[in-house]
C-alpha cells in the first residue's frame, strides 16, 4: 500500500509540474502554430540542438586532450544547450495536440529522434570525460546510454505485444533533467573554483552518469519483469 501511495504521489507531482510548464509555454506554442511550424519541425530542431551540445562536448574533449586542462566554459555551454533544446521534447507533442496535427508518423518520428538525442548527448559526454582522462566516468556514461536505450526498447517491444509498460523511475524526462543539470553544474563549478583546487568538477558528471546507469538499467529490467507477469496472465 505504501509503495502504491508513493507512486501515486510521485505521479501527481509530475503531472502538476507538467501542467505548470504547459501554462508557461502555451503562448509560445500557439505562436509556433500560428506561423505554421509543424511538430516534426520542432522535433528536428530539438535534435539539431542536442547534436550541437554533443559537438561542444567533443570540442572540449579535444581541448582537454591537447592542453591537459578542461575548458569548463564549453561544458557550461553544452549543458545550457541540452536544457534549452530538450524543451523541444515537450513542445513538439504540445504543438501537435493544440494544433490538431497529431499523427502516427509524428509519434514515431519523435520517438526515434529522442533516441538520437540521447545517443549524441551521452556520446559527447563520454568523449569529453575520456578526453579528460576520466575513464571511469566514460564507462559510466556508456552504461547510462545502454540503460537509456533499453528502457525505451523494452517499452516499444511491450507495446508491440499490446502491453502497457510505463513503469520505472528513470524515464526520459528524468534522464534529461539529470544530464542537463549535471553538465551545467559541472561547468559552472569549474568556472567558479580557483585554478589550484583539490575538487574535480567532472565528479559531478560521474555521479550523474552513475545514477542514470543504475536506475535506467533497473527500470529496463523492471519493465522486462512487468512484461513477463503480463504475458503469464494471458
Amino acid at each position: 500500500m505504501m509503495e502504491m501511495e508513493i507512486k501515486h504521489n510521485a505521479k501527481q507531482l509530475r503531472d502538476a509540474l507538467q501542467q505548470g510548464i504547459y501554462a508557461v509555454i502555451n503562448p509560445f506554442v500557439r505562436l509556433l502554430i500560428k506561423i505554421g511550424v509543424t511538430p516534426n519541425v520542432v522535433t528536428t530542431i530539438g535534435l539539431l540542438g542536442n547534436i550541437a551540445a554533443a559537438a561542444v562536448f567533443v570540442v572540449a574533449a579535444i581541448e582537454a586532450t591537447r592542453t591537459g586542462i578542461a575548458d569548463y566554459s564549453l561544458v557550461t555551454l553544452a549543458g545550457a544547450l541540452i536544457i534549452c533544446f530538450s524543451l523541444f521534447d515537450m513542445l513538439d507533442g504540445h504543438v501537435a495536440r493544440l494544433g490538431g496535427m497529431a499523427s502516427t508518423f509524428g509519434a514515431m518520428y519523435d520517438s526515434v529522434l529522442d533516441r538520437y538525442c540521447e545517443m549524441f548527448t551521452l556520446g559527447g559526454i563520454a568523449a569529453y570525460l575520456a578526453g579528460c582522462g576520466d575513464i571511469t566516468g566514460a564507462i559510466l556514461t556508456f552504461l547510462a546510454l545502454v540503460g537509456s536505450l533499453m528502457v525505451s526498447y523494452v517499452r516499444a517491444r511491450a507495446e508491440g505485444l499490446d502491453i502497457e509498460c510505463k513503469i520505472g523511475f528513470m524515464q526520459r524526462p528524468e534522464r534529461v533533467v539529470v544530464t542537463s543539470v549535471a553538465a551545467l553544474a559541472c561547468g559552472i563549478t569549474g568556472l567558479c573554483l580557483p585554478p589550484p583546487s583539490n575538487f574535480d568538477p567532472n565528479i559531478i558528471l560521474d555521479v550523474a552518469m552513475g545514477i542514470i546507469a543504475v536506475f535506467a538499467n533497473m527500470t529496463a529490467f523492471a519493465r522486462i519483469n512487468h512484461c513477463r507477469k503480463e504475458l503469464i496472465k494471458k
